[in-house]
């Protein structure tokens, strides 16, 4: 509740504490709201507010507009993270107070950015591990939301880039466990970042298990991806899909021209998402596969 709305109020009618709540209330009671923030009961706000031709809601409007700014702020910096931009995505960041965010749910979108941006361009570890044990710990502690899972692969891309395989094949054993048995079918969240989320645990667990060269379980959890990019015509992870696609192609030694095909997909997703990054790795990939037909010719 502002209550600074309903003092500047009551000063521009210029009416005084004792004239406000004459009939109403004690000056007594009205003097603990204003000053230390102690809420007399409903009935006796609505009179109050009523008398300086206020509502209760308009008290909460403020923080009711400032909660839609910084959702609205939290939600560009998800996308920029979708396609990459992380310098902008920790520009976005470093311009929100966490203090000021009360919504539970923006808390958590808070701190789970924070620590997947982080992890993604080599922070110090223990920056990370504490914005996800505030979500494992604090803001999700029974582990219902899709923050968990996020902050699960948050850890566990951070344990893979230390090396540390035991922990990350830990963390996203449980993230695969929980996307290999969601019902797909079913997915239908009022929360539009939902897929995208959900999109983010595929595609980075199947990177996972790609590096550890498992292509069975990283080309099922692609197909996976895929097919919810379809069913939702969400397009922000399909460059990545495609691009991870193939590079397991390659990695597998099928024939160059599939390998090509997925690229050319690839290419034509980036494009439409204005993902530069993927744009430059199949640049490099393209080259590679050449050097290595460049190599095989010379052979025979």
């Amino acid at each position: 509740m502002d209550i600074d709305v309903f003092i500047a109020r009551r000063k521009e009618l210029k009416l005084s504490q004792v004239k406000l709540c004459a009939g109403i209330c004690t000056q007594a009671t009205l003097s603990k709201f204003e000053n230390n923030n102690r809420v007399p009961s409903l009935a006796i706000l609505n009179q109050l507010c009523a008398r300086l031709g206020i509502t209760v809601d308009n008290l909460y409007q403020s923080q009711k507009n400032r909660s839609a700014e910084l959702a609205s702020a939290l939600d560009l910096v998800e996308n920029q993270l979708m396609t990459e931009y992380y310098r902008r995505v920790l520009q976005g960041l470093s311009h929100i107070d966490v203090q000021e965010v009360d919504a539970l749910e923006l808390k958590m979108q808070f701190y789970y950015l924070r620590g997947i941006v982080n992890t993604l361009v080599n922070r110090e570890p223990d920056h990370v591990l504490f914005d996800f044990a505030r979500i494992l710990d604090d803001l999700d502690e029974k582990h219902q939301t899709v923050m968990t899972q996020l902050a699960f692969v948050g850890s566990g891309i951070l344990y893979a880039r230390r090396q540390e395989l035991e922990a990350a094949t830990f963390y996203f054993q449980r993230v695969r466990h929980y996307v290999e048995n969601l019902d797909y079918a079913k997915v239908d969240h009022p929360d539009a970042n939902y897929n995208l989320r959900i999109l983010m645990l595929i595609y980075f667990t199947a990177e996972f298990y790609a590096s550890q060269q498992n292509y069975r379980i990283s080309n099922r959890l692609i197909k996976t991806g895929l097919v919810l990019c379809s069913n939702h015509h969400v397009t922000y992870y399909l460059p990545r899909l495609k691009f991870l696609a193939a590079q397991n192609a390659l990695a597998e030694h099928r024939p160059y021209e599939t390998v090509e095909n997925l690229l050319e997909e690839a290419l034509a997703f980036a494009r439409i998402n204005h993902n530069e990054v993927v744009v430059l790795k199949i640049a490099a990939l393209r080259n590679q596969v050449r050097d290595k037909l460049a190599t095989k010719s010379e052979a025979h």
